[in-house]
């Protein structure tokens, strides 16, 4: 896309805004890790033990879901399977439920796990700014209720899922989401025949005005740094908004407080060496002292989606090691609930 018109606002590498309001998404980072933010067409036979397709949800809005459904293990039980609703990351700005990044991931879980994954395809700011990612995300939910309930088809969900297992599940801004979809599951009355068995935030991006002591201190790294989040958040959050921001900051004064809020069973995943490791932690100590029921997954050394980077994992490792723990962490987790 060749433009004549003026850069207003950028985030290196990853997008740039004109004066007319449109935005270019074209990396323009290194070329070796391309390939990482391209998509990756569906397919319904089964590679590596999982199949793909891609949904429309709802014609009118045109929202959509991408479904990874894992081939039967021959001699288990053929039982039905849980669901992970994935809500990807990106800032809110940035990344598609197809990417490669998501698809590597993804696919791998759901063989692991023995589920299925349902990846929402979230709208970005700044042409949609919050609260829309978080609608979009209630909305797949709600989805799932309406296939649960035979009000929509979907023939995979239909014969392999088990609707009353559903985990949401995201990584950094799509953590965020978690939270909140989770919120307003618990305030619901019409979910029907889903339920929310669990809800896995993946280093969350929960932050706060004032920048926490890992803000300043741990290693910026081509998935995180100081500028992009700054830069996604200005784009992301409601005009005139702060990081205090209830989506950006639930632990906080302006955020509704955790005591009255329904939220089912947590694993947070936090990696050590993550910008947002401290105001994750925050969010944790304040989930405990709400007496939430919340279990911690630290990845040791690590930074912020450290494996969702192919090219890390290929070549590190400890972040291999790492990847495989988080996996196993995530795998247990859906066992026990």
């Amino acid at each position: 896309m060749v433009h004549q018109l003026k850069i207003v606002d950028e985030v290196p590498g990853w997008l740039r805004v004109y004066e007319d309001g449109s935005v270019d998404r074209t990396w323009t980072g290194p070329p070796e890790a391309k390939f990482m933010a391209e998509p990756v067409p569906a397919h319904e036979e089964f590679v590596a033990r999982v199949a793909v397709r891609d949904v429309v949800t709802d014609r009118k809005s045109g929202h959509r879901v991408r479904i990874y459904l894992p081939e039967d293990v021959p001699g288990a039980d053929p039982a039905k399977l849980p669901i992970f609703l994935h809500f990807h990351g990106g800032g809110f700005s940035i990344s598609q439920a197809d990417w490669f990044m998501y698809y590597n991931t993804y696919t791998k879980l759901a063989a692991s796990a023995q589920a299925i994954c349902v990846s929402a395809y979230l709208r970005l700011a700044p042409e949609h700014r919050l609260p829309a990612a978080m609608e979009d995300g209630y909305a797949a939910l709600k989805w799932l209720g309406s296939v649960a309930r035979g009000e929509s088809r979907e023939p995979w969900l239909e014969e392999h899922a088990d609707f009353t297992r559903i985990f949401l599940i995201g990584d950094s801004s799509g953590g965020n989401v978690v939270h909140e979809v989770a919120r307003r599951a618990g305030e619901a009355e019409d979910l029907g025949q889903v339920r929310l068995a669990g809800a896995i935030p993946i280093h969350p991006g929960f932050v706060r005005s004032e920048r926490s002591r890992s803000e300043l201190e741990q290693p910026e790294t081509p998935f995180l740094n100081r500028a992009m989040m700054d830069k996604f958040l200005a784009l992301g959050l409601p005009v005139g908004s702060t990081k205090d921001h209830p989506i950006t900051c639930p632990m906080g004064r302006a955020a509704p407080p955790m005591e009255g809020l329904r939220l089912p069973p947590m694993l947070l995943c936090v990696a050590e060496k993550d910008l947002v490791v401290d105001t994750d932690m925050e969010y944790y100590e304040a989930m405990k002292a709400a007496n939430k029921e919340v279990e911690l997954l630290v990845s040791r050394g690590m930074t912020h989606s450290f494996y969702l980077n192919k090219i890390a994992v290929d070549v590190d490792p400890a972040t291999a090691a790492e990847t495989d723990r988080l996996i196993a962490g995530i795998t247990e987790f859906i066992k026990k609930h």
